[in-house]
């Protein structure tokens, strides 16, 4: 593992400003160009993602990532999670004719 790499993503898990985030976003964009395949990459762009609560870009990152590794838990439990924050998120109970569905009680 190359120094900057490891530099960046060192960076990726403690970027809390949106200014650091957008340009770790971009290194972390230009290491992937290079290796697309690289999961740990993957992985800290899909939690900056997250961080900007940029919902379906992260599942697409996580989705990338079980294209290479079928059996990575954390993407596994990570897709879940947002698709239910989407899910809530879309979800209008007040334009629903149908009174008798609760969407936080399925």
């Amino acid at each position: 593992m190359t120094d900057s790499r490891k530099k960046i993503l060192k960076l990726a898990t403690r970027a809390t400003e949106d200014l650091q985030v957008q340009q770790v976003m971009k290194q972390l964009n230009v290491l992937l160009a290079a290796s697309p395949a690289d999961t740990e990459l993957l992985h800290a762009r899909a939690y900056l993602k997250e961080k900007q609560q940029k919902w379906s870009e992260a599942i697409n990152d996580y989705l990338q990532i079980l294209s290479i590794d079928k059996n990575d838990k954390k993407a596994q439990t990570r897709t879940e999670m947002l698709k239910t924050i989407l899910r809530y998120n879309n979800t209008d109970i007040y334009s629903s004719p149908n009174t008798n569905y609760d969407p936080w009680f399925e």
